[in-house]
């Protein structure tokens, strides 16, 4: 009976100290003092809408998935982890086709691209990209907007592929900022 409570008093510890470092590393990026991104100049079609402000942000390191049509490269999809900090500590999501964004917290936003800018030519563009649909609690409910900056990498392959079909995965590091209304 003594080693039993031990157990789970160790137990209630792990889960304890577990849940802190969740609420830590979440929490840190849906403070409502989160500053939306300096933007370059030729990148105001990005601006976040009137009213809305950032509540969310993430750090993403990932790939871009291109397939080969026979004439060109076809970004097939992104795929990519989500993270609290830019040196990719607390995992907090996920990113894939749709483009959708699914949150460890259980919502998810999937969006549509209405804006871009290229400020770096060898990385894919920034994006603004309007929310087309939320689900679930968390972070990601009421989501308006979302913005893709600060993109290194993720660009189509610059040879051609050898058969239709061809699959290649390029690497691609972003920072994701999720605009929710103002309250």
């Amino acid at each position: 009976m003594y080693i039993a409570n031990i157990k789970l008093i160790i137990s209630l510890v792990i889960l304890s100290v577990a849940g802190l470092a969740l609420t830590s590393s979440t929490g840190a990026q849906t403070d409502g003092d989160i500053q939306s991104p300096d933007l370059p100049a030729g990148c105001s079609s990005l601006q976040p809408d009137s009213g809305e402000e950032v509540g969310f942000h993430a750090y993403a390191i990932g790939v871009q998935i291109y397939r080969w049509n026979g004439a060109s490269w076809e970004l097939i999809a992104p795929s990519a982890s989500l993270f609290a900090d830019e040196s990719y500590h607390g995992k907090v999501g996920t990113h894939y086709a749709g483009p959708t964004w699914a949150s460890n917290s259980g919502s998810t936003v999937v969006g549509r691209r209405t804006g871009d800018c290229t400020p770096d030519a060898s990385a894919i563009p920034w994006l603004k990209l309007e929310a087309r649909s939320t689900d679930g609690p968390g972070v990601f409910n009421n989501v308006k907007h979302i913005q893709r900056v600060n993109t290194t990498g993720g660009l189509k392959p610059a040879t051609p592929g050898t058969t239709v079909g061809d699959e290649r995965r390029i690497p691609y590091t972003a920072e994701y900022y999720f605009y929710k209304v103002a309250e």
